[in-house]
Formats: structure tokens, C-alpha cells, sequence
């Protein structure tokens, strides 16, 4: 067996970021860009007024001082003329703010009568002004390559005229189940069946980790059987094989891609729950083989599957490691490390974790209470109630 640090290590070395391809503005949402977004103009691209009053001169715009409305600039619409002595025009939020005039007084602070306004607060220089490129200028790096873009981004880079966006290709994972008990949500089952809920569950992770999941069914336990998954995967960027990947009799996830160019990288993690996990190859693409059972498939897939994607994506993988104190005592830990599920939650505003009580790797229901992984690593001593430890978060 061997560590988790080194299979993780050895799992993401294996990958290099993917091609770049230019999609629509609409559907960058959750994309990693593929390069640096740099301006290519100013913005905004003059003088704008942040309110609706009176584009004036600081100079005349005294207390009590009345001046001349030559014009008025409603946003989109520019005033072609200058704002000379003793001149004001009427401005709207938006407007670009005439020559001449270098603040805008409130239309609260203002008294209009006919062509005339009179002052009442005398403005500071560019008061109420939106200097040109004040949110940014031509050449400003607006989102940096590897970033994932945000709804607020995505107004950004409207908001610089991207129509189209570089961005790097979704890695396309297959996903494929294996196992003669399995059956789908709604089928029959079969005497002593379960439902295959792990395919689920790892589409829809990496959905949300940014992948391309490409869902290939579930293969029953006869090694026959396994011979279209070649042709089925090929040109994916990562296979995913579920279940098969320990040592029983029925465990042929090894034993039948031999014959169809599977090389194995390794096998078998000192962690738990999840030790039986298979990395290797299946001709050009990459396979990870994680284990059957639903929460060790899941633990695995957090811990190997989400920084393959970042790799393959070109975006920092942020680790979603912290601490918190525990909120009851924990025993020693042996040979593997552990990865214990709890509630989390904060008392006097400081992270405090709940071990649950039972931990059976095949109770999904625990599984979706949690809120985090308690990491007990190899070795680790007894642990008493406020003890901080290292927790994995499940949902960012």
C-alpha cells in the first residue's frame, strides 16, 4: 500500500492541462479561462456623472452663485458643446459630463427656475464625477488565466465587450459502473440487487468540479463483458470505473482490461474508507478504479478525482483542508488514514466538529448529513474533546 500523499501526487502528475476553445459569453459560468482577459479599452470611456443634477465649473458653482442651463445630457446621449463661465448643463445618471465642467452638483442641491439654476451646496473637484477608466483601464489584466469564472465575472467581461471567451475544454470523464447487483433508479431489482447510486453521485461531482461526464452504464461481473469498454471510452480524458477494484472473485476490473492494453500504475491506498482504489492506464486514457461501495467511492473522488480535474482545467487546485476543535473524544488511528464523517459547526464563532457515531462506509444517509471529513492520520494518538484536528470539507 501506499500513502495517500504519494497517490495523490502520483495521480495528478499524470495530467497536463487541456486545449483552449472559444465559447459564447452565456456559457462561460463555472469555466476555467484558458488565458489572462486583458482590457482592451477604457472604462468608463469618459467622464461620467454618478447622479442627476447639474454638470458645473467648481470655479462659479458657489453658494447661492445662479447660473445658465445651456443643455441637458441624458445618459447615452453626449452634450455637444462646452460648459464655459457661469454655465451649467442638466445631467442624468450615466450621462458623459461635458468639457469644461469638473463636478456635479445633486439635483437635491439645486433650485432650477427656467434657464436658470440656482446653488445650494458648493461642490468639491469631480464630485460626483466617474473619472474615465475608473473600474479599469486598456491593458488591466480583468481575470487571470486559470480562474473560474464567477456570475459576477461574467459581467465583467460584458461589461469589457468578450463576446466570446477563451476558456480551457471541459476534460471529458467516463463514467461506468460494474457489478451484477446494480440496477438503475426506477428499475427492477433484482433478488439481493441495490441501486447503482455511486454513478450518480460521481457524474454530478464532476459536473460540479467543471468535467464533461459521460455516463457508460453499468458492466456485469463477467470478464466478456468488459471487452466494449475500450471501444466505449475511447478518446476520454479520464475513465472512471466503479466497483471491481478489490480482490475477490468477482473483482475483474484488473483481471479483464488486461487483454485490452489496461497497465497499472497502482493499486491500493493506506486510507479508509476507500483502500482498494486502481490507477493505471487503458490505452491513451487515464482510468481511476474506485471502490464500489457508495461513501468510499465518494471520499476517493474528493480526494483524487477533484485535483485530476483542476490539473486537466490549468486552475489551482484549493485545497479544502482546515481545522476545527473537536467536540468529542477519538481513539488512536493505525496503518491507514482515516477519514472520519462529522457535522460541523461553530460555537462562540470558532469551528467545532462532531464526530457521527457510526461510520460504516455503506451509509449513505450519514454521509449526506456530514458537512465534513475528520483526517486521522497514520498513526495518530488519541484525541480528547477540544483537541484541534484537520477537517476535509465536503462542500467548499
Amino acid at each position: 500500500m501506499i500513502s495517500v500523499d504519494e497517490a495523490v501526487q502520483r495521480v495528478t502528475r499524470a495530467f497536463a492541462p487541456l486545449p483552449a476553445e472559444n465559447v459564447p459569453l452565456t456559457e462561460t459560468l463555472g469555466r476555467v479561462l484558458a488565458r489572462d482577459v486583458v482590457a482592451a479599452f477604457d472604462h468608463p470611456p469618459a467622464p461620467m456623472s454618478a447622479m442627476d443634477g447639474y454638470a458645473v465649473r467648481v470655479h462659479d458653482a458657489r453658494v447661492d452663485a445662479e447660473l445658465t442651463v445651456i443643455g441637458e445630457v441624458p445618459a447615452g446621449r453626449p452634450f455637444a458643446g462646452r460648459v464655459g463661465p457661469g454655465q451649467a448643463v442638466r445631467i442624468f445618471t450615466g450621462g458623459v459630463v461635458p468639457e469644461g465642467a469638473d463636478a456635479v452638483v445633486i439635483q437635491e442641491d439645486a433650485v432650477a427656475h427656467g434657464a436658470r439654476v440656482r446653488i445650494k451646496e458648493t461642490p468639491k473637484p469631480e464630485e460626483n464625477v466617474r473619472r474615465r477608466g475608473l473600474d479599469f483601464r486598456v491593458g488591466d489584466v480583468l481575470l487571470e488565466r486559470g480562474h473560474r469564472i464567477s456570475p459576477r465575472d461574467v459581467a465583467l467581461l460584458a461589461a469589457g465587450d468578450f463576446p466570446l471567451v477563451e476558456v480551457t475544454r471541459k476534460p471529458r470523464v467516463a463514467v461506468v459502473a460494474t457489478g451484477d447487483e446494480l440496477s438503475r433508479p426506477g428499475e427492477p431489482r433484482a433478488p439481493g440487487g441495490i441501486v447503482a447510486s455511486s454513478t450518480y453521485a460521481l457524474q454530478s461531482m464532476i459536473r460540479n468540479w467543471g468535467g464533461d461526464a459521460i455516463d457508460l452504464g453499468i458492466i456485469p461481473d463477467r470478464a466478456e463483458e468488459f471487452a466494449r469498454l475500450p471501444d466505449a471510452a475511447r478518446g476520454m480524458d479520464l475513465i472512471i470505473t466503479l466497483g471491481g477494484a478489490s480482490v475477490g472473485d468477482h473483482d475483474l476490473i484488473q483481471s479483464a482490461l488486461a487483454p485490452y492494453g489496461f497497465v497499472l500504475d497502482f493499486w491500493k491506498i493506506a486510507m479508509r474508507p476507500g483502500k482498494p482504489l486502481i490507477f493505471g492506464r487503458l490505452n491513451a486514457s487515464p482510468l481511476i478504479g474506485l471502490p464500489g461501495n457508495p461513501v468510499s467511492a465518494m471520499v476517493c473522488a474528493l480526494l483524487f478525482v477533484r485535483p485530476v480535474l483542476s490539473a486537466m482545467l490549468g486552475a489551482p487546485y484549493a485545497t479544502l483542508v482546515r481545522t476545527a476543535r473537536l467536540a468529542a473524544p477519538l481513539k488512536a488511528n493505525g496503518k491507514r488514514q482515516d477519514y472520519i464523517r462529522a457535522r460541523l459547526s461553530l460555537s462562540k464563532g470558532a469551528p467545532v466538529v462532531e464526530p457521527f457515531t457510526l461510520q460504516d462506509s455503506s451509509m449513505q444517509k450519514v454521509f449526506a448529513q456530514a458537512d465534513a471529513l475528520i483526517i486521522r492520520r497514520v498513526d495518530a494518538p488519541p484525541a480528547d474533546a477540544g483537541d484541534e484536528v484537520e477537517v476535509l470539507l465536503l462542500d467548499g
